[in-house]
């Protein structure tokens, strides 16, 4: 699955407004517990960790774990001081990592 991760940012910000900021990304989150109709354990591939980054400094992280469910939803606060570029980075077991950008403009 690589498409595209939703991200859900007001479009109008107030200086210094904390603003909710929502995250979608299409992801299987294979736990590695199930096995696939040949009796095999299907490998576990996880998006391990999540981090948010405003200006350059990061503004949120986390880590996630197997009980996490498919497609990863993510909700989170962040004090917008000034205008900037929010970065996204989703990264999984194998390295992979998906990553996205957002513009935030205060008024």
């Amino acid at each position: 699955m690589t498409n595209k991760p939703r991200i859900k940012i007001p479009d109008q910000i107030r200086q210094g407004e904390i603003i909710q900021i929502k995250t979608l990304v299409a992801h299987e989150m294979e736990n590695g517990l199930r096995r696939d109709q040949a009796g095999k354990v299907i490998p576990r591939k996880i998006i391990n960790r999540f981090t948010c980054s405003f200006n350059g400094k990061p503004v949120f992280a986390c880590d996630l774990e197997p009980a996490v469910a498919a497609n990863p939803y993510l909700v989170f606060s962040v004090r917008v001081d000034e205008s900037g570029l929010f970065n996204f980075s989703w990264t999984d077991d194998d390295g992979t990592v998906i990553t996205a950008e957002e513009r935030a403009v205060t008024l």
